[in-house]
C-alpha cells in the first residue's frame, strides 16, 4: 500500500514566507519574466556525465499545485539561495512545466530536507496537490542522488520538451473536503473493513531454513476510495490523508482486535502512522494480542513519518523494544539508503522500492550501494514491489535477501520455491 503516514504538524496553516523574501520574490517576477532553463540544464547534465559522484538534485514539483502563484518559481529560487553560502555548488533552473530542479554538492541532508519542507509548508498552507509526483509520492519535493537519477532527469526534460506543442490537462477528481472526509469517517466505522484487508509474503532467498520472513497486512486504500468515496481523491491532500490514514490505522487495529486466527503461525507487519503506535488503540491492540504473536509483529513505518516525525519514532522505537515489536523503514530507494545510518536508528528492516531505473544506476554509485547494504550488520533489507524475475535477480546481485511483490505472488502460486525459481533465472 503506498502511503506516507504522520500527523499533520501544528501550524501548518500559518506558515508564510517573510515579508522580505515575498517582496524580493515579487520585484523579481517583475523586473524579468522567468527563462525556461529547460535546454541549459540538459546541456549541464550531459556535459557532467562523467562527474556525476556527489551531485544531488532538488526537484520542485510546483506544476502538480492546484492554484500556482506565476511568481511561485521566483519564490522557490528565493528561498533555496539560504542553501547556496553552504553549499560547494548549488544552481537552480526554472523548468518550462513551473517546476524547479536544483543541483548542489556539499550539503548535510537534513538541512536540505528542512528547507525543503518550509517550501513544501508555504505552498500546501495555501493549495493542494492534483496527484502524486513523477517519483510516485504525494510530496511537492523530491531529494534524489543524481547519478542514481540521471537518466530518468534527461528523459523528463525531453519528454516535456516533447510534449509542449500537444500539451493537455489530465483531468482529476477533486480533492477530499474535510466534511467528505467527516462522512467517510463516520461510514468506516459501521462498515466491514475485511474486503479491503490483504496480506503479502515477505520471501526469504538467502540462507536460512523460513523461506517466509514474515507475511504484510495492509488495507487498499484504492479499492476502500472506489467503494466508499468514489467521487473524491483522498490522497490529493496530503494533511488530509494523514489525519484520514491515522484514522484507518485505528480501524484497522480494531479488526486485528476481533482475532488473528486467519494469520496463525505466521510472522506479521503492519503499516502503521508513529503517532497510531503511542495512541490508546494500540495499547488496547497490544493488551489483545495473542501469547503466540508476542515477538512477532513487525511495525512498517513510512520513510516521510520517520523524516517529519523523528523524535517521535525515537519513542516508537524504545517502546517497540521494550514491547518485543520490530521496525521497518518503509518506501526507500538507493539515495535514502545511503543517506541513512539504518542501524543507529534501530531499524529492524529497511524496505526498498523496487524500479527498472535502478539497472541503469551509475557502475560507482552502484558500488556504495551495495557496500552500504552490506556493512549493516543488524538491519534486514527488502527489495518491495518487484514485478518481474528481473527485479529478483536483482536482489540476488545486490545482496538483499528479502524480496516482495507481484513477481514473489506469482511463484509462490505455482507452488515453486522463490529460491529455486532465481537460480533458474540466473542459469538461463
Amino acid at each position: 500500500m503506498s502511503r506516507f503516514g504522520g500527523r499533520p504538524p501544528l501550524g501548518r496553516d500559518r506558515v508564510r514566507l517573510s515579508t522580505t523574501e515575498k517582496q524580493a520574490a515579487v520585484a523579481a517576477a517583475k523586473d524579468q519574466k522567468p527563462e525556461f532553463d529547460n535546454d541549459k540544464l540538459l546541456n549541464l547534465l550531459r556535459s557532467a556525465k562523467n562527474e556525476l559522484q556527489g551531485m544531488r538534485l532538488i526537484h520542485m514539483h510546483l506544476s502538480l499545485l492546484k492554484d500556482r502563484d506565476p511568481t511561485s518559481q521566483m519564490m522557490v529560487r528565493s528561498i533555496i539561495q539560504e542553501l547556496a553560502t553552504k553549499a560547494s555548488y548549488l544552481q537552480s533552473f526554472n523548468i518550462s512545466n513551473g517546476d524547479v530542479i536544483v543541483l548542489y554538492k556539499g550539503l548535510k541532508l537534513t538541512g536540505v530536507t528542512d528547507v525543503c519542507q518550509t517550501v513544501e509548508q508555504v505552498f500546501l498552507s495555501k493549495t493542494t496537490l492534483t496527484g502524486p509526483n513523477p517519483y510516485k509520492e504525494y510530496s511537492l519535493y523530491s531529494i534524489m542522488e543524481l547519478a542514481l537519477n540521471f537518466i530518468n532527469v534527461i528523459r523528463f526534460i525531453e519528454e516535456l520538451q516533447a510534449n509542449e506543442t500537444g500539451q493537455h490537462v489530465t483531468e482529476t477528481k477533486p480533492p477530499i473536503t474535510l466534511e467528505e472526509l467527516g462522512k467517510l469517517e463516520r461510514s468506516m466505522q459501521m462498515f466491514d473493513l475485511s474486503p479491503f484487508l490483504f496480506n503479502q509474503g515477505i520471501a526469504n532467498i538467502g540462507g536460512g531454513d523460513a523461506e517466509m520472513e514474515y507475511y504484510e497486512l495492509y488495507i487498499s486504500i484504492k479499492l476502500l476510495q472506489e467503494r466508499l468515496c468514489p467521487d473524491y481523491d483522498i490522497t490529493a491532500n496530503k494533511w488530509l490523508f494523514n489525519y484520514f490514514t491515522a484514522n484507518l490505522d485505528q480501524s484497522v487495529l480494531r479488526a486485528l482486535n476481533h482475532g488473528l486466527s486467519f494469520m496463525r503461525g505466521r510472522r506479521i507487519g503492519i503499516n502503521i502512522n508513529l503517532s497510531t503506535v503511542i495512541s490508546t488503540g494500540f495499547v488496547k491492540f497490544d493488551e489483545r494480542l495473542p501469547i503466540d504473536f508476542r515477538g512477532q509483529v513487525v511495525l512498517e513505518v513510512s520513510k516521510g513519518d520517520l523524516i517529519e516525525n523523528l523524535s517521535l519514532f525515537n519513542e516508537v522505537v524504545e517502546f517497540a523494544q521494550d514491547r518485543r515489536y520490530q521496525i521497518a523503514v518503509d518506501g526507500l530507494n538507493p539515495f535514502w539508503v545511503t543517506n541513512f545510518d539504518l542501524e543507529y536508528l534501530n531499524a529492524d528492516y529497511a524496505k526498498i522500492f523496487w524500479s527498472n531505473d535502478m539497472l541503469e544506476m551509475d557502475p560507482q554509485f552502484e558500488k556504495y550501494f551495495r557496500e552500504r547494504i552490506a556493512e549493516q550488520d543488524r538491519c534486514k533489507f527488502i527489495l518491495a514491489r518487484c514485478d518481474s524475475v528481473t527485479s529478483l535477480v536483482y536482489a540476488h546481485k545486490m545482496g538483499i535477501n528479502l524480496v516482495q511483490g507481484r513477481a514473489v505472488d506469482n511463484i509462490m502460486r505455482k507452488g515453486v520455491s522463490v529460491r529455486e525459481a532465481i537460480a533458474h533465472a540466473k542459469v538461463d
